[in-house]
């Protein structure tokens, strides 16, 4: 039946998408709990990114695979009665405005999502009802291998994603990525489409009557008066950069990013998004390696969005070897999934990037400079 492959196909790749890279989904549960006024749960959303993903991916590959089918055909179907009208209620209140139900990898609204469900809604009742006339091609001991073997091998990948980078890099700022050129709008491109609405006065009757930017009276000012003007109504997103917060600034303010981002040398970035919930296991790793770039002659800078008494407490236990600076903590969270992590960029382009797990030493980092400036001189 068509609707077991469409079904479990959504649910896996929801599955994958999102387990691939946990921590970015606990952000994203961060902000619907936050948007929703339960901030108090936050301790969840660690658990409710590894369950979720993991459920999705469960269920659809026991559709696909036929494996407790019986079970997997209630599952979908109460699944989907759960998550049907809390994103009817999303699309409607609009708290964020990505769902995140494809992860990075794929962006739709919240209205789409909701359109989505509705058909997946349908499909699963279908199924519920049709679920004892399902016939499978292959053997059922070789599809219980298929669904074992997925299993397992997405347990591991979700393993991974979690304590390294995610496997699969969706976002923005994956590795190849020059920054500069992710800010750029293209020429042509379309610019977001504002609807205002202006009140004016009868002067004769006294009415007071709405006009949108094609029919109010500016020029007759004898029969109207202006009265109030509501603030522009955003009716049509333009085109937006996929790289739209980043900037660089010093603790006093100064925006240094283009410097760093035009630096024809190497620039090693350290990324905290919050120092204290940062691991500082790691600093006396990060101070040598700062040390060995500043001897190259590379720079080395910390990033952070973290301010105040929480900033100077840190540099003063810590004692990092290198400049913080201040960025965005939406952007910092978004370049890397690791507080800290670490970066490498060459005139904006990121080089490489290091979970705190998989810091380099100052060896390793020479070998992947030295690759790179072999690099560039072949080309």
């Amino acid at each position: 039946m068509l609707a077991r492959w469409v079904v479990g196909i959504v649910f896996t790749f929801s599955g994958i998408v999102k387990g691939i890279d946990p921590t970015g989904f606990q952000y994203k549960l961060n902000d619907y709990l936050e948007a929703l006024h339960f901030q108090s749960l936050g301790f969840l959303s660690l658990t409710g990114a590894f369950i979720l993903p993991f459920a999705e991916f469960a269920i659809g590959i026991t559709l696909l695979t036929g494996i407790l089918i019986r079970l997997s055909t209630k599952l979908a179907f109460i699944f989907m009665l759960f998550f049907t009208p809390l994103t009817f209620y999303i699309a409607l209140k609009n708290p964020v405005t990505d769902c995140g139900c494809f992860g990075d990898a794929l962006i739709i609204s919240n209205w789409q999502t909701f359109y989505k469900n509705i058909v997946l809604i349908s499909l699963a009742v279908l199924l519920l009802i049709n679920r004892k006339n399902l016939n499978f091609i292959a053997k059922e001991k070789y599809r219980k291998i298929a669904f074992v073997s997925l299993l397992i091998g997405y347990i591991s990948v979700v393993y991974w994603s979690y304590n390294h980078e995610p496997i699969i890099d969706f976002r923005p700022y994956k590795i190849g990525a020059n920054i500069p050129d992710g800010m750029k709008t293209p020429a042509g491109s379309p610019t977001d489409v504002y609807q205002n609405i202006y009140r004016y006065r009868n002067r004769k009757s006294n009415e007071v009557k709405q006009f949108s930017d094609n029919d109010f009276p500016w020029q007759d000012t004898i029969n109207w008066k202006f009265e109030s003007m509501d603030p522009p109504l955003l009716i049509k997103k333009g085109y937006q950069p996929p790289i739209h917060d980043f900037s660089i600034q010093t603790i006093d303010q100064e925006n240094v990013t283009d410097f760093y981002l035009e630096d024809s040398l190497f620039t090693f970035v350290v990324i905290s998004y919050d120092l204290a919930k940062s691991s500082h296991n790691k600093q006396k790793e990060l101070n040598r390696l700062a040390e060995w770039a500043k001897q190259k002659g590379y720079h080395f800078i910390g990033l952070t969005s973290t301010t105040g008494a929480v900033l100077n407490k840190y540099l003063q236990e810590q004692q990092p070897a290198y400049q913080i600076l201040l960025t965005d903590q939406i952007t910092l969270k978004t370049i890397i999934r690791a507080n800290p992590g670490l970066i490498l960029l060459r005139k904006g382009t990121i080089i490489d990037k290091w979970h705190y797990n998989d810091f380099p030493t100052p060896e390793i980092a020479e070998t992947i400079t030295r690759s790179e400036m072999n690099k560039k001189l072949n080309q």
